[in-house]
């Protein structure tokens, strides 16, 4: 049961951990483990510290040693990252084009461009993202010559745009399937996403895959979540998110149900997240 669930109780709740020992969580922890980036750093005293402890344990009582049957990761700033910066990319493929604007004017024109409403759609990436993409090249730039967006669009779907995050995501993650733990991606992305995945040879890591282009959801609309622990046959308590945006990952995924932990934050690799979860790798 996830602390979003554990909310709806009335002041205080009461549970037994593994050792047998019950204990009572007060509405104001509870509060605090919702709505904080980190519920340790938010800790104001022993009493919320010994029930976070006493929360994990919870699970583990109810999962065997574990405390999630399934892992969800973020894409884009938790599994992988750009390898060169947007506005240094956008200038560089484009000088051959025309691009005179500097990169803290593309910068600022992407920004800008990427903060408005998308048409009369609340969904920017719809199957490959084209029209968006080419909206936001062209504003960012000043430049829409049709070679220059497709060289740009090939681009980010070569390994020479992204690369991972966390060296050791393949080593955790390995140990985490082998642990039962199921594992799948769930981002806000094109249908481009896979090619990446692919070009970076991790796409054989999860067992499923949750885009917002497929799913005609993006984050933080908890429809996305749910669509990925469908695909893992899981339940929404079941599962723990790893994102870094609190309020497309973290507010997202427990308003879908499930737990969620802020990367950068709550925890600073795959390695951390496994040991959460009750695995050693």
């Amino acid at each position: 049961m996830p602390l979003t669930n554990l909310l709806s109780r009335t002041l205080s709740s009461s549970f037994t951990s593994s050792n047998g020992r019950s204990f009572t969580v007060a509405a104001k922890t509870l509060h605090h483990f919702r709505y904080s980036s980190s519920a340790v750093q938010v800790a104001e005293s022993d009493t919320e510290t010994e029930a976070l402890k006493d929360y994990a344990d919870y699970r583990r009582s109810l999962y065997g040693n574990i405390t999630h049957k399934a892992l969800l990761v973020d894409a884009v700033g938790t599994l992988v990252l750009p390898s060169q910066p947007m506005a240094q990319i956008y200038r560089k493929i484009g000088e051959k084009y025309g691009v005179e604007f500097s990169e803290d004017e593309i910068l600022h024109r992407y920004r800008r461009a990427y903060s408005q409403p998308w048409g009369k759609s609340r969904l920017r990436y719809v199957n490959d993202g084209r029209p968006f993409w080419q909206y936001i090249v062209s504003y960012s730039t000043g430049c829409s010559d049709t070679q220059y967006f497709e060289e740009l669009y090939n681009y980010y779907m070569t390994d020479k745009a992204w690369h991972l995050c966390d060296p050791e995501a393949e080593q955790v993650f390995n140990a985490l399937r082998k642990s039962g733990v199921k594992l799948a991606v769930v981002s806000n992305f094109d249908t481009r996403l896979r090619p990446v995945l692919r070009a970076l040879n991790c796409e054989n890591w999860f067992d499923a895959v949750a885009v917002s282009a497929e799913v005609a959801a993006e984050k933080p609309n908890p429809t996305i979540f749910l669509k990925a622990c469908e695909l893992l046959d899981v339940k929404p308590e079941d599962a723990v998110h790893v994102g870094d945006d609190r309020r497309n990952d973290i507010w997202g995924a427990r308003d879908a149900g499930c737990d969620a932990w802020l990367w950068g934050s709550d925890v600073h690799s795959f390695k951390e997240v496994a040991q959460r979860i009750g695995v050693q790798v």
